[in-house]
């Protein structure tokens, strides 16, 4: 498998209600690549954000399952969503990210 670049690690972050709380205590959720570790993550937040971090832990979030009816009663079409990787990245004390303070 090649090498993941740090420009294709962090995929986006992830703005929510719990999100925002953690913020509050250094911690930051970014949606990362399934593929990248937790020393990739570690790396591609360091150079990216210019933040020293202390921590990096990761958990796979499973597809939602999906369903929707058809007209007229001719049945169900079930599914799922996509599932995606998560990574909260613990900064150090008095470090913050500039990115999430503009939402």
């Amino acid at each position: 498998m090649a090498e993941l670049r740090l420009e294709d690690v962090i995929r986006r972050p992830r703005i929510t209600e719990k999100n925002t709380w953690l913020m509050e205590k250094g911690q930051y959720t970014f949606e990362v690549h399934p593929d990248a570790n937790k020393i990739q993550i570690k790396a591609a937040v360091q150079t990216t954000f210019s933040v020293s971090v202390q921590a990096v832990n990761t958990m796979n979030v499973k597809p939602k399952p999906k369903s929707r009816m058809l007209r007229r009663g001719a049945g169900r079409i079930t599914g799922h969503g996509k599932g995606w990787k998560k990574a909260i990245v613990t900064l150090a004390p008095g470090q913050h990210i500039d990115l999430f303070e503009q939402v």
